[in-house]
């Protein structure tokens, strides 16, 4: 019995740090300094030239790529 909780607990584990890894957030550092949170990773628009990124609040977010400086994952 107690072998079958440790394979349960393990694959709960696991489980969980499987989903976590599905989702990257990120961090845009703007010219003007400031830093942005997005959750998931921004899509760039080479078209327009816009970012596309998800907030943390959920909202669906656009920002000129001349104004950020950088992008890096947390």
């Amino acid at each position: 019995m107690n072998g079958l909780r440790t394979i349960a607990a393990s694959g709960i584990v696991f489980s969980a740090l499987l989903l976590g890894g599905c989702s990257s957030h990120y961090v845009m550092a703007t010219k003007d300094g400031h830093m942005i949170m997005t959750d998931g990773k921004p899509e760039i628009d080479t078209d327009t030239g816009l970012v596309r990124y998800t907030d943390e609040s959920g909202n669906q977010v656009q920002i000129n790529g001349d104004e950020i400086s950088g992008i890096i994952e947390r």
